[in-house]
């Protein structure tokens, strides 16, 4: 997890029905294939389909692509699960899902297009917003489509921009817009107004309305009025450029014949059906597209015979309506691309690379870079990267019930390998108490006093103190502690990391650590991190925990620790020194502390990102920090805190942590040569569940140094 995130996708969302969404996943598709060698489609929620069908966006564009993707791979949810799961409060869990089904797919393949929701059905009023949601945690950019069909200019724009504000409100980065089925002579006009509303980094681009994409074809004419073809069925995927009933006596009707035109007509007017075909085959007359014959009527035998009898064909077709309804059901038709109309497809394909500046976009989005990591994102992350090497954690207060639950958890998602310390009837008993499920099989339970490796692990803390004046007598007597035992598996090899302090205080859990497991050589100091997972960022918040009055030293020390622990963890740091000035305005000892502190990180490591002395606001606001620090790179967009003393430190990521609801993963103790973590005495579940897998992967990073 120490590259910089880099995008892999780009999202494509619409603001309403109809708006062509497919012209530009075709078109983008067959741009990208040109550009990388492997390129996948996922649709988050598609629309509900009949036992034995499947998706129609996901069949047409995996099967003109031949894409290597299985249909239920390239989707994560059905609309109606979607809306039942929502009315059921489980939004958190939707999205869940949708990250892994995304992830699996962005593994893969070189780049990924997403497309959106489709704007129809129950539940479509608040489809935008479930988009939005979708694109930003995904942590993806986006593509925003609208029609211009039926608006007005200033509704077209208006449109478009707010969906753009939308979007970029909630951080999400819109590379593109595109007014799709614009009148030709209003594409310019368009482009225009759209460039003087939006920001110029926004490539606009508008696409005139092509006749022939809303033609329906004769197969879905068929599938609408449940027809009956009677011939031609090879060539069913004609598009009905337009239609007109053959009402009139042949040589009148033979006048109002078009390209591409429908006959429909009583399937007992042999008349207008022989004349149909003729002029089809004649150089004289249009070429038409088929022949529905409504009433339920079919052509005598001698006329069918005849029919058979012609060298060329077209789809002739017979529903039971009459003319009058059949008519008007064809022309409510709202066509759609699919997999066999190619046609459609490459005027689609035609059109966007026509209309839309493609080189453009394409390196837009190969040179994207996303700019921070969603909170949902980052737990999938912390997960999967816990699960690549799975790491053997200790946990020395077994007989709590958050550590028995959480342990449930992590055993359930094959996440770690567990022990737990303490009396193995106790704990069998507290589960069965409990009705915790977990198959105490499936991890290690040590009593540490009848511990085999008891005697062994109390030699060598008395080999490891005894120039503290520790004997063996007292190596024993500390070997007790479940502490002690637990940090002497994590020195001895015997377990790559432990996570204590649910019960216990903070010196309890790290003192032992300090003692034999030690700091880094690099590190005099140990310190402490918290992951703060914001509604829509993640923070780190440093140090809260261990140190309560650091010297500018120590400060320095604590910034550049932070720094590596946040690459460690996928997150680019941006560091602010805090404190209650900025810039070179404030005097006093603690802003001169944090000023040469900032300073001694500028000289230590002159790669890092980092400001100082500088306050929260102007850290996190990027008017205030453009405001009060004109020239950082910092001030705004800061994502790593280091806090001037412990008590500003403790109390600031409390207040956040219960005023905003965010999830703090933590203390991450920073500086030890293996890891040891500790928890808050009022930690959750999830905080023990978390604090785990940070532990596995600070253990996987132990071993990947070792072996370098």
């Amino acid at each position: 997890m120490t590259d910089k995130p880099t995008n892999k996708a780009i999202y494509i969302t619409t603001t309403e029905p109809n708006s062509g969404k497919s012209i530009v996943s075709l078109g983008l598709m067959q741009a990208l294939l040109g550009k990388a060698a492997k390129v996948g489609y996922f649709r988050p929620i598609i629309d509900d389909f009949k036992i034995g069908e499947i998706d129609n966006h996901i069949n047409t564009v995996s099967t003109y692509f031949n894409l290597d993707i299985n249909f239920n791979d390239a989707y994560a949810f059905k609309r109606s699960e979607v809306i039942k799961m929502k009315n059921e409060n489980k939004d958190e869990e939707i999205i869940r899902r949708i990250i892994e089904k995304y992830k699996a797919i962005e593994d893969r393949f070189d780049f990924v297009l997403v497309e959106g929701t489709s704007f129809v059905g129950e539940g479509s009023i608040i489809e935008f917003d479930i988009n939005v949601l979708i694109a930003k945690n995904l942590n993806v950019p986006a593509i925003i489509l609208a029609s211009g069909v039926g608006k007005s200019l200033d509704e077209l724009v208006g449109n478009l921009q707010m969906a753009f504000d939308s979007f970029k409100d909630k951080g999400v980065e819109v590379l593109c817009v595109i007014a799709n089925k614009v009148e030709v002579e209003n594409q310019n006009l368009v482009i225009s107004e759209l460039k003087e509303h939006l920001p110029s980094e926004v490539i606009v681009n508008a696409i005139p309305l092509n006749p022939v994409l809303g033609f329906p074809s004769i197969k879905e004419i068929i599938d609408v009025l449940d027809g009956k073809i009677l011939f031609g069925e090879s060539y069913i995927n004609n598009q009905a450029g337009s239609f007109s009933v053959g009402a009139m006596q042949l040589p009148n009707y033979l006048k109002h014949l078009k390209e591409n035109g429908l006959v429909i007509t009583p399937g007992d007017r042999a008349d207008i059906i022989l004349g149909a075909l003729q002029a089809h085959i004649s150089d004289n007359y249009p070429s038409i597209s088929g022949i529905l014959l409504t009433g339920g009527l079919i052509p005598e035998d001698s006329i069918i015979k005849l029919i058979e009898g012609l060298s060329e064909i077209v789809p002739i077709i017979s529903v039971t309506g009459g003319t009058y309804s059949v008519t008007n059901c064809i022309g409510n038709i709202k066509s759609q691309i699919y997999a066999e109309n190619t046609q459609k497809i490459t005027s689609s394909i035609q059109d966007f690379d026509k209309y839309v500046d493609v080189d453009a976009l394409i390196e837009r989005l190969i040179t994207f870079k996303t700019k921070g990591i969603t909170p949902r994102m980052f737990r999938y992350n912390l997960l999967n990267q816990a699960k690549s090497i799975k790491k053997h954690i200790v946990l020395p207060e077994g007989m709590d019930e958050r550590i028995l639950r959480a342990t449930k958890l992590l055993v359930d998602l094959d996440a770690v390998k567990i022990t737990l310390l303490g009396d193995k009837k106790q704990i069998e008993e507290k589960v069965a108490m409990l009705e915790i499920g977990l198959d105490l099989s499936s991890i290690n339970i040590i009593d540490p006093i009848e511990s085999e490796h008891f005697e062994e692990y109390a030699n060598t803390l008395f080999e490891l103190r005894k120039h503290k004046n520790v004997n063996i007598s007292m190596a024993n007597d500390l070997m007790e502690d479940v502490s002690y035992f637990g940090t002497m598996m994590v020195y001895k090899g015997d377990a790559d990391g432990m996570v204590s302090g649910a019960v216990h205080t903070t010196q309890h859990t790290i003192l032992p650590a300090l003692q034999f497991i030690k700091t880094k050589p690099e590190a005099s100091i140990v310190s402490s991190v918290f992951f703060m997972l914001l509604e829509d960022r993640v923070s780190v918040y440093g140090d809260c925990a261990i140190n309560p009055n650091p010297t500018s030293e120590q400060l320095a020390e604590i910034a550049i620790s932070s720094a590596a622990t946040s690459l460690a963890f996928g997150i680019d740091p941006k560091i602010a020194m805090l404190s209650y000035s900025s810039g070179s305005s404030g005097v006093g000892a603690d802003v001169e502390r944090v000023r040469q502190a900032t300073e001694i990180v500028k000289r230590k490591r002159p790669d890092l990102k980092v400001e100082g002395p500088i306050q929260y606001d102007a850290a996190v606001d990027i008017k205030v920090g453009k405001l009060k620090l004109p020239d950082s790179e910092v001030a705004g967009q800061a994502n790593v805190f280091i806090f001037p003393d412990l008590n500003t430190g403790n109390n600031t990521y409390k207040a956040v942590q219960r005023e905003t609801k965010a999830l703090a993963i933590g203390p991450i103790i920073q500086g030890l040569n293996k890891p040891v973590n500790d928890l808050s005495r009022g930690c959750t579940v999830d905080d023990i569940f978390n604090t785990v897998i940070v532990t596995a992967i600070q253990a996987q990073d132990v071993q990947n140094k070792n072996e370098a």
